[in-house]
């Protein structure tokens, strides 16, 4: 039996990107760079696209959520308090193409994070438009809570689905990636993102 806080980490970004994208865009993959998002820009990120921030209220939870954009960091931070019966969670989703399109990221090995973890628990999902029930392939952050930016590789081989069949990720259909704070309990979150991107 999956434990709760596997499924947390996995149902999160599936939300967050549901709410976003009722019914996923399943058009030709095209090549993609690297960076995904350097937070250079406050607005958008490298491809242009707005950063979405979405959290668990949709679904009937009270956590808060306070994105900031200064001096090329993304800051969030917040409490968690879960929905009845559900994790909590607070995304951060950056979408890969202006037009929501998949694009292929079959070249890459993984996601690349350069990251400060100062509070909470974390995952980052790579959500294709091939998963049509938003379990998408996701994988736990980690990192030491040491004050310092860390450079963390995660491989798209480690990321899996939760409730779903283990079914491999196509990275030739990636619509874009979701970061999570998420906890099954009451608690604080605060990280910092520097860089976001695949390797």
């Amino acid at each position: 039996m999956k434990s709760l806080k596997s499924i947390a980490c996995s149902l999160a970004p599936g939300l967050a990107l549901a709410a976003l994208m009722a019914s996923p865009n399943h058009g030709a993959a095209e090549g993609l760079a690297s960076l995904v998002d350097d937070f250079s820009n406050a607005e958008v990120n490298s491809a242009g696209v707005a950063r979405q921030f979405l959290s668990d209220t949709m679904a009937g939870g009270g956590t808060s959520m306070t994105p900031e954009v200064s001096d090329g960091v993304l800051s969030v931070s917040g409490e968690i308090a879960p929905p009845r019966g559900q994790p909590g969670w607070a995304s951060s989703v950056l979408i890969l193409d202006p037009q929501g399109l998949p694009k292929d990221a079959s070249q890459f090995e993984g996601v690349r994070l350069l990251i400060r973890i100062n509070k909470g628990m974390l995952s980052v999902s790579a959500n294709s438009t091939e998963v049509t029930n938003f379990d998408y392939h996701a994988a736990p952050i980690t990192a030491k809570s040491d004050g310092e930016f860390h450079e963390v590789k995660i491989p798209f081989t480690s990321m899996r689905r939760t409730w779903s069949e283990q079914t491999a990720l196509n990275t030739k259909t990636i619509q874009s990636l979701s970061i999570v704070a998420f906890d099954v309990q009451n608690g604080a979150y605060d990280f910092e993102l520097d860089e976001v991107g695949f390797y």
